[in-house]
């Protein structure tokens, strides 16, 4: 596909009526950021990019050093569906920069470029990734009051979440954003939109453009959408299953019609890195302290660092590969959650992959059965082992991993620690209405 000039993106901002910019970046946490610059201003952005402070942006600069710049990625541009047609409002995502236009080390969508460049290096020209992010609906941002009681695939009444979820779809796909389709997920008030496939790093930006899109759509249907991984006691969480391939060329370089499961050498070696260092990256995909309430046996979150071809107990499950799909062929990491940084989440499990195919890892037989019916004793006779189960035992691990500390860079790397740490800190000496009413009155 044809990269987009600053012509192009001039020419099409007087052709819409485009009055206002939203120049877009994310912090270390995923977090979207947003400025807004008018059509005036639009020429010189695409040329220099936009000076902004870099010091009160979450990971980002010291006060001493915080000039930053703000530059628009011309293929991200897209007008924003709800706002109104006339003096339209645009938005472009954009690269972090230093005051002398070098990459700037903290941007979390550098990390991802240079995961990517290291694909490349090695004969990857494609990372592709198909993410399945989970979300609940519910009436107001301060009670987690469900909209309905429906589950998976349910076809419920003609209610609000139905007229949410066909909005939803369409202005995905207003801003350039392919929708596979859409269901009402396990648990109530819970619901799916799958985006298609693409590379890595037009996925990354498809992610935090997805999750304004069901918040932004939701709003206006006055009930607020959240991404977060297990609002509701004794129900599912939600998930973001990262289906990945990578391609040389039009080649899927994890198939291989010789193998006895079609699987190549390359992608054994995939999954191997993956599982190997799914340890050391967990703080990066389950970022939060509530990412641990939805890492549980029971749940249909995965926990268990073990992979299968059907298995969706197992940490990674690897579709069943049908003839004449070869492009299809792929993993299916499932223990992400739909609040991580995707920029960041994305480069740590690449990396990992990489890593097990540079060093040739070999991958563990595949697990078929339920982990979930093996007992503790079972599963450590079988050397199967447990994601962290809180996230000061992830972010503990994390700050000894030499794979962790090379994807997020010197940079970003010593920042989230020391977030993450802080974060834990801040919820371990809460006192939880749980354990009031479990001892105030017998202690």
């Amino acid at each position: 596909m044809a990269k987009k000039t600053k012509q192009d993106i001039l020419k099409l901002a007087k052709e819409k009526d485009v009055k206002f910019i939203r120049l877009w970046f994310t912090d270390v946490l995923g977090r979207v950021k947003s400025f807004s610059i008018t059509d005036k201003e639009l020429e010189g952005a695409l040329e220099n990019g936009m000076g902004f402070d870099g010091s009160s942006i979450t990971g980002y600069q010291d006060i001493e050093e915080s000039d930053m710049i703000a530059m628009p990625d011309p293929d991200t541009f897209q007008i924003l569906p709800w706002r109104p047609k006339e003096k339209a409002v645009g938005r472009m995502i954009c690269d972090i920069l230093n005051p002398d236009k070098t990459p700037y080390e903290g941007d979390p969508r550098y990390v991802l470029k240079r995961a990517l460049e290291r694909a490349e290096k090695m004969g990857f020209d494609h990372y592709y990734l198909g993410p399945e992010l989970e979300f609940f609906y519910f009436k107001a941002d301060n009670s987690a009051d469900i909209l309905d009681k429906g589950g998976y695939f349910d076809l419920t009444t003609l209610d609000v979440a139905s007229d949410l979820r066909r909005e939803t779809v369409l202005a995905l796909e207003k801003m350039g954003i392919d929708v596979e389709y859409s269901h009402h997920e396990v648990a109530p008030s819970q619901h799916e939109v799958d985006m298609r496939y693409k590379d890595a790093l037009e996925m990354a930006d498809n992610v935090i453009t997805y999750r304004v899109v069901v918040k932004e759509i939701a709003s206006k249907f006055g009930v607020y959408a959240t991404f977060m991984p297990k609002p509701i006691f004794g129900e599912n969480g939600s998930g973001m299953h990262t289906h990945q391939s990578l391609f040389k060329g039009s080649k899927n370089a994890f198939f291989d019609a010789k193998s006895k499961d079609f699987l190549s050498s390359t992608a054994q070696y995939y999954i191997a890195g993956l599982l190997k260092h799914s340890k050391e990256i967990c703080s990066i995909f389950a970022q939060t302290t509530n990412s641990y309430k939805r890492l549980v046996p029971g749940y249909e979150a995965p926990v268990y660092v073990a992979w299968s071809r059907r298995n969706r107990s197992a940490l990674i499950r690897v579709p069943l590969y049908h003839p004449g799909q070869e492009k299809a062929t792929r993993c299916e990491f499932r223990a992400c959650d739909p609040a991580c940084n995707p920029y960041l989440t994305f480069a740590a499990m690449l990396q990992a992959g990489l890593e097990g195919i540079e060093k040739k890892y070999k991958v563990p037989k595949p697990m078929e059965q339920n982990l979930y019916h093996l007992s503790a004793e079972e599963r450590r006779t079988q050397g199967i082992e447990t994601l962290p189960d809180s996230l000061g035992h992830a972010i503990a691990i994390t700050e000894d991993s030499a794979l962790v500390k090379k994807t997020l860079g010197e940079h970003i790397f010593p920042r989230f620690i020391q977030l993450k740490k802080k974060e834990w800190d801040d919820y371990r000496i809460q006192v939880p209405q749980y354990e009031l009413d479990k001892y105030l009155s017998v202690l």
